[in-house]
């Protein structure tokens, strides 16, 4: 199942790592338990992003503070992914409340458009925290093409799904995941 949620999310680098890894497991080089280990329990990177009020932070950290974490990758021109972070936001309380979620949502529009990210995001009054990833370090850590893209991290910090793309629902199918990590 990981493995499914990953290839979604990293198509063309998955596809190489996939092949290499099937290769190596029929070869009897490696185990399944080995391949399955090249997919999942992977932690949060340690990236510094910025938040709008131009501090270092490190999303890392949001790993280690007992929350389910989701973090959303978006940009102001793209229509899709402030579709989803407005439906996120319309039953985020419902999230913190029941499940005891932090939405981190992640700005990857470049330097030039940071004033603009920032009256974009308090315009639609999110109760979640902005955050700007202006050289894309973050992005380039996650290794995706496009937002709108959406990280799950469970509350220990590890990635347990990824999720490229959006389309009105993918935030129910996203608090179903969040509840089975909540029991």
């Amino acid at each position: 199942m990981a493995l499914i949620l990953f290839i979604s999310a990293n198509k063309l680098s998955v596809m190489k790592n996939i092949t290499l890894l099937t290769t190596l497991l029929f070869a009897g080089i490696i185990s399944q338990a080995q391949v399955k280990e090249a997919f999942t329990d992977k932690k949060l990177p340690s990236v510094e992003v910025q938040t709008l009020d131009g501090k270092r932070v490190n999303i890392a950290d949001y790993g280690k503070n007992g929350k389910i974490t989701v973090i959303s990758f978006w940009a102001t021109w793209c229509g899709p992914c402030k579709l989803e972070l407005n439906n996120i936001s319309d039953i985020y309380d419902g999230w913190k409340k029941d499940y005891n979620v932090e939405v981190i949502a992640i700005s990857i529009d470049d330097s030039r458009n940071t004033a603009k990210v920032k009256s974009f995001a308090q315009a639609q009054g999110w109760d979640f925290e902005v955050l700007l990833d202006p050289n894309q370090d973050l992005k380039r850590a996650f290794n995706f093409q496009m937002p709108p893209y959406t990280v799950l991290s469970n509350q220990e910090g590890v990635i347990v799904s990824t999720h490229l793309g959006y389309k009105n629902g993918d935030e129910l199918l996203l608090e179903d995941e969040i509840k089975k990590l909540a029991k």
